[in-house]
């Protein structure tokens, strides 16, 4: 008789979970891509190529095309030829079937969609599956309904189209991002020239591909792939009408300088420092699984991330005893693994900049806590980080990280927590965990953030807007809001 093996133990003394790899054979990666204008893919002008990898393996994916200013121009004249022969022209209900097209291709390659996502960005498989590409197929089927109904939208004010969007999109949700852009603009009868980051362009040139399968006219969505220069060159084009960029705080301020004194429209959404605030009468249970979603299961790399967590007094003990040893069962691993909690940093520069702040979190006289999970041995991974005892003037508190780093303060009024919470330079979203409804309107009212969460977080949906305050930027994405800023009147 055979004997049967003991299953195993993790570090903590808990059953381990067996590995369960989600499958990449079914998808298909070209080994070089081109630049995606006028509907087809051609090689860029100087012939230069870079690699992107994959952050977990830190293993060569693809050869990816660097746009230059001539590539550049070549996007945005043809984005302008389709807009002023084809897409401008188009009844709306037409348009409308082509953007309901692309959603439902969206769906039918979620599959593959999502392992690329994973492998290229280094979320968990399970983000990227059941959120990320979900929520992108739906901001086209959202912004299609749209498109013929502008007249309802902003009764009495003729809405009319820009002409040729510039937009320029993070690392963090390159399908979603995508979509959050694309889908609105085509909607108002515009034009788009998109460029992906530099270390997550695969999702955005399979999106390409889909766009070119759904037989959309050539033109009304280019794709080119490069560096800052690219991103550079799209905003400074002078047939650009409008301007749309997600990403840091301080290439938005460059961008707002360079575009001041023209008639550019221009939406910025920006970094985030968002606070997550516990009040005493709130489900304990409940919040602590509120902010390990808000932080850690996404590495941290939300602009809307809860990286600031108010805790009451009276319930502080409590609460990040839980929440210590809940952060203690986060899996951080293989982001292909259906187990794995916490992925891969997208790039080795993003996890110095992390490891970096950690360390500043400890010279300024935070307590540190980690959580005691396994690390891979290649790849770029950082444990979950807890900072107790942290001040307003810590920089862990001021400054966003963008890695899964926590850092905690206590309060014991509604004032200042609220004082607290304002008292930084950004207003992206914010969290409040109370059983009082009337509380949370209080509060609503009173915290200077685009998006809050009441007893949730990290909740997001096509028909509602997205944008911030302050250094966190202006304007919104999704929604009715979302219209707007592709719109005259």
């Amino acid at each position: 008789m055979a004997k049967k093996e003991e299953p195993k133990l993790d570090l903590m003394g808990n059953w381990a979970y067996a590995p369960a790899p989600e499958d990449s054979k079914h998808i298909h990666l070209n080994k070089k891509y081109d630049l995606f204008i006028g509907g087809k893919f051609v090689k860029p002008t100087k012939g230069k190529y870079f690699d992107t990898i994959s952050p977990s393996t830190e293993q060569k994916l693809a050869e990816v095309a660097e746009a230059d200013e001539k590539d550049v121009d070549l996007a945005v004249k043809a984005a302008r030829n389709a807009y002023d022969k084809t897409w401008k022209k188009m009844p709306a209900k037409e348009r409308a079937k082509y953007i309901f097209r692309i959603a439902r291709m969206i769906q039918e390659r979620s599959r593959e969609l999502a392992v690329i996502e994973s492998m290229n960005g280094g979320k968990p498989i399970r983000e990227s599956r059941d959120i990320d590409v979900p929520l992108a197929a739906n901001h086209f089927f959202y912004y299609a309904g749209w498109a013929d109904k502008l007249e309802y939208a902003f009764p009495g004010r003729n809405p009319q189209s820009l002409g040729v969007a510039g937009q320029i999109i993070p690392w963090n949700f390159p399908l979603l991002m995508a979509a959050w852009k694309i889908a609105p603009a085509l909607a108002t009868g515009n034009t788009v020239v998109l460029k992906p980051a530099e270390t997550t362009p695969l999702t955005a040139l399979k999106l390409a591909e889909i766009i070119q399968e759904s037989g959309l006219p050539d033109g009304v969505v280019n794709i080119i792939t490069g560096f800052g220069k690219t991103g550079a060159a799209i905003v400074n084009h002078p047939n650009v009408n409008k301007v749309a960029f997600t990403g840091s705080t301080d290439v938005g301020k460059l961008i707002q300088k360079s575009i001041a004194g023209t008639d550019k429209k221009i939406t910025l959404e920006l970094g985030g420092k968002a606070a997550n605030i516990v009040f005493d009468d709130a489900p304990i249970d409940q919040a602590v699984e509120g902010i390990v979603n808000g932080i850690f299961f996404n590495q941290g790399h939300v602009c809307c991330a809860g990286s600031r967590l108010f805790v009451q007094e009276g319930i502080a003990d409590e609460l990040i005893r839980k929440l210590k040893d809940r952060m203690d069962t986060l899996i951080v691993g293989d982001p292909m693994d259906k187990n794995t909690d916490v992925g891969a940093i997208n790039s080795k520069e993003q996890l110095d900049k992390i490891n970096h702040y950690i360390k500043l979190g400890n010279n300024e006289g935070a307590e540190i806590f980690q959580s005691n999970c396994s690390m891979p041995k290649k790849g770029y991974f950082c444990k979950p980080t807890l900072f107790l005892h942290a001040s307003q003037s810590h920089r862990i508190v001021q400054e966003e990280i963008f890695g899964p780093v926590l850092a905690v303060q206590t309060f014991r009024t509604i004032e200042e927590v609220i004082e607290k919470a304002n008292n930084i330079p950004y207003g992206l979203s914010a969290g409040v965990w109370t059983d009082k409804g009337s509380k949370i309107f209080n509060m609503t009212g009173k915290l200077r953030a685009g998006v809050i969460w009441a007893n949730t977080y990290n909740k997001f949906d096509p028909t509602s807007p997205f944008g911030g305050y302050k250094e966190s930027g202006f304007g919104r994405e999704g929604g009715l809001h979302g219209l707007m800023p592709y719109l005259k009147f």
